[in-house]
Formats: C-alpha cells, structure tokens, sequence
C-alpha cells in the first residue's frame, strides 16, 4: 500500500538510516510541494516522456524526462506534465516523510557504523536549481553516470541487457556508509554476506535478496555484497549514497558536474 494516495498519484516512501526515497506514480498534472524544506533533495526523473515544471523561489524551469535535478531548500513544488513514475530523495531531516517510511521503524535509533549525516559544502554561489540530462555516453574510464549534491549521490548505472554473467560480480563491502540500490526495472538479486567477528552470537546467514522493481534494497555497512541483474530485458539499478562518496568523488571524471559542488576541504 501507497504511504500517500492523492489526487496527485500514489507514492510509496522508504527509508535508510540517512536518507528518505519517495517513489511516486504521478498523474498528469500532479504537484508535489514542499514547504519550508530544511535542506537540498534531489529528483530523479527516469522515463524519457514525462516532463516536469520545478518552481522555486527563482521562479519555474522546464525539466526533461531521463534527468536528475537537485531542488534547493525552501519552499519548491514539481509538476509532472504526463503522468510516469519520479523518485524523490530526502535527508531524515525531513521529518514529516521520514516518519510515515514503511520501514520507520527500522531506523529510530543510532546505527554503530553509519556517522549520523553531514551536509557537503554549497557551491559559492549558494544553493540553485541544477538539472542534469541522464542522455550521457558510457564511457570505460569512469564508473556509470554520476551526480552529486549538498546532500546526495546518484550513481545512474549503465542499463544491463539480461542476466549478469556469474563470473564477473564484484563483491565489496564499505566501512562507514550504506548504500541504497534503487531498481527501475528488470529485477535483481542483492547478495550480502556479514563479516565473522569474535563473537559468534552476532553471526548471521548469508542473504540473497530477489527484488523485483521498483524497489530499493538498504546495504549496511560492513555487509559484504554485490548485485546480480537476473531479468532477461532491462535492468536498471540506480546507486545512492547520502551524504556523497568521498572516494568516487576523489575520482578525475567521475563526478559528471563535480564542477557545480565542492569537496569537503578535509
């Protein structure tokens, strides 16, 4: 069941210990505002026909389907021209959302690897609407299609055709964030497997995780884990990350419009 079922469309909303995903089926003409939103959030758009208008305090900007946006603080407000699905991502400080997510209850306290959230630094210039087409060639020197913000980053995976070949995954584990895999379409298998430590109570089975799409799968650090694409169409996984990586940001190309955001100076 939707969290939110309007006159706009259904949304379901999801969370991880810093970040909100509100995935939407919106109508035509659907209008999606926030009022006095305490923080930067970020838009994702993923089917080619469906526009939207973004207003905010600058006024309103036309935003083309297969496209990612960062809306600024503040009052803002999207309008879906043609009805199709939009992915909205918020930091927890977005309470009204965060406390309605259908795993609320998973991530009320405190979480012993995850650093409670850090905003990056503003451009100079302060924070603008900034959209960004996702009509961008693969390119083997870097790693999918990037995009960060204050408060977010979209790694917007290259589509895979069919199933992923079974001796070519890439099992990995991160120390100190998580990670949200976000599926638009095909489905998918999220292998994690949890590290022995000296105490033998806290071990745990290896988990193998079908999702179908559209879904998210939360990855906790230090999970080691990796993704098989299983449908044999279209797989489209989208990687999320809040605050943004540090490491793929140190990256020379990496981050399509690392010219837009600053590093942290540390």
């Amino acid at each position: 069941m939707p969290q939110i079922a309007d006159a706009n469309g259904d949304t379901w909303i999801s969370r991880g210990q810093n970040f909100v995903v509100a995935y939407s089926n919106a109508k035509e003409g659907g209008l999606f505002s926030r009022r006095s939103q305490p923080d930067e959030y970020a838009l994702i758009i993923p089917d080619e026909e469906t526009s939207v208008e973004i207003t905010t305090a600058e006024g309103t900007t036309l935003v083309p389907g297969y496209s990612v946006a960062f809306v600024p603080p503040g009052d803002s407000s999207i309008r879906v021209s043609k009805g199709g699905s939009i992915v909205r991502l918020f930091t927890p400080k977005s309470e009204d959302l965060a406390s309605i997510a259908s795993n609320a209850d998973a991530f009320l306290g405190a979480h012993p690897n995850v650093p409670p959230f850090e905003a990056w630094p503003e451009p100079p210039g302060g924070l603008k609407l900034k959209w960004y087409t996702l009509e961008v060639p693969d390119d083997p020197s870097r790693f999918g299609r990037i995009y960060r913000c204050t408060t977010f980053m979209i790694n917007y995976l290259s589509p895979r055709i069919g199933p992923r070949e079974r001796d070519k995954v890439s099992p990995h584990h991160h120390d100190d964030f998580e990670q949200c895999s976000l599926a638009l379409s095909g489905s998918f298998t999220h292998h994690l497997r949890w590290p022995w430590t000296t105490n033998m109570n806290i071990w745990r089975e290896d988990e193998h995780l079908y999702c179908e799409s559209p879904s998210i799968c939360v990855i906790p650090p230090p999970s080691i884990h990796t993704t098989t694409a299983e449908s044999t169409g279209v797989n489209q996984l989208v990687d999320i990350f809040a605050p943004p990586r540090l490491d793929f940001s140190g990256k020379r190309g990496w981050v399509l419009n690392a010219d837009d955001y600053p590093m942290p100076e540390a």
